[in-house]
């Protein structure tokens, strides 16, 4: 199949309203205790982190004739402020049923992540793609180590798709999984505090850390040295200096989702060639 065929397959089905139905899907069956928790838990989460941000989306892009990307930066505003309404709806049906309060905070987590990708979106078009799929794969680290970090090999992969597609900038994709990463570990945490909610076994803070850099920092050095100058003896050096890093200092399984992270962006930019920066990279001399 085509690769920018594959790209587009990719980019719609990581729209975030659809990927979230899987994340959080395995997210919801985590913390239920029973099928019944679990239905109630799997309604809130696909209404309201699903269903209506996707109906406002394609209202929203049939009413301006496009794509349901909204590729338009500006046009991008009114879908998000409804999405943050609909996040902090669900947040506050949590909070008053009292239901999962790993559910209520994450929901709290993406009205509060959207708002901060909406004031970026001002000024620059940040990848709500790869912002939505870090969110739910944060959580899913927190809830179940490095099973959840598994997801974060989507990352270059969604990084591939979006660039090839011209959707956006390699650094508006990669810097929309990072902040989305590191915002939605740490503001669970801080809502935990903040709010006195317990949430039960989660991993620590600093081990959600690690895997968090092991699923970012190959396609952080492959972006820096696209911009940089392509050097594939620059990157093999930063690679090694980062894989001996991760060996030595970090968890084992920690160290197994940085390998599995690196070979899958290696092997993506091989199989696109030419038409994505990376492979310049990893060619050049």
């Amino acid at each position: 199949m085509d690769k920018f065929k594959i790209a587009k397959i990719i980019s719609t089905l990581t729209n975030p309203p659809i990927i979230c139905i899987p994340l959080f899907f395995i997210i919801c069956l985590c913390i239920s205790e029973n099928i019944g928790e679990f239905i109630v838990l799997e309604v809130i989460s696909l209404i309201f982190a699903s269903i209506l941000p996707m109906v406002i989306i394609l209202f929203w892009a049939k009413r301006l004739g496009t794509d349901t990307d909204i590729s338009n930066r500006t046009d991008r505003f009114i879908p998000m402020i409804i999405g943050i309404i609909s996040y902090f709806i669900g947040f506050l049906i949590c909070l008053l049923l009292k239901l999962d309060n790993f559910l209520t905070i994450l929901l709290l987590c993406y009205a509060l992540n959207t708002g901060i990708v909406l004031i970026i979106t001002t000024k620059w078009k940040i990848s709500v793609h790869t912002t939505g799929l870090s969110g739910p794969v944060g959580a899913l680290i927190l809830l179940i180590g490095p099973f959840g970090a598994l997801f974060g090999i989507l990352y270059p992969v969604l990084i591939f798709s979006r660039v090839l597609l011209n959707k956006h900038t390699l650094a508006q994709a990669i810097c929309g999984a990072v902040q989305g990463f590191f915002l939605t570990v740490i503001e669970i945490y801080l809502f935990v505090d903040i709010l006195h909610i317990p949430l039960g076994n989660l991993i620590s803070l600093d081990y959600a850390i690690f895997y968090i850099l092991a699923i970012i920092v190959t396609p952080i050095i492959l972006g820096f040295l696209s911009y940089l100058k392509p050097s594939g003896k620059l990157f093999a050096l930063f690679e090694i200096i980062a894989f001996i890093i991760f060996l030595l200092l970090m968890p084992f399984d920690v160290f197994i989702i940085f390998t599995l992270i690196s070979l899958t962006s290696i092997l993506i930019s091989l199989y696109v060639g030419d038409d994505f920066i990376w492979y310049k990279v990893l060619t050049s001399p």
